[in-house]
């Protein structure tokens, strides 16, 4: 299985509900890619977001991300955050 922790900037002044409309609906679109297992949004104690992605594997992954319309979701949630998400990747380690 492939992870993908996103780490989101600082969410613009009231935008927070747009935010999480944003992301719900995001999900939506993004649980049709073949591969996708899950996508969940948290909250730290700080009030800072992360997200963590869910895909049967990299190549999964890759292809929702290179998508058009991923491209299009990421625009859009780009206009809610003062700066850019930071993603972070693994493999689960089976032992």
């Amino acid at each position: 299985m492939f992870i993908n922790i996103v780490e989101f900037p600082p969410i613009k002044e009231g935008k927070d509900a747009e935010f999480k409309g944003w992301f719900k609906e995001s999900n939506a679109a993004f649980m049709k890619y073949d591969g996708f297992i899950s996508r969940r949004l948290l909250v730290s104690d700080k009030g800072s977001y992360a997200a963590i992605v869910e895909h049967r594997s990299k190549d999964t992954f890759m292809k929702m991300h290179t998508s058009k319309e991923h491209a299009i979701l990421r625009a859009k949630g780009d206009l809610l955050m003062d700066g850019n998400p930071k993603p972070h990747f693994y493999d689960v380690v089976d032992l």
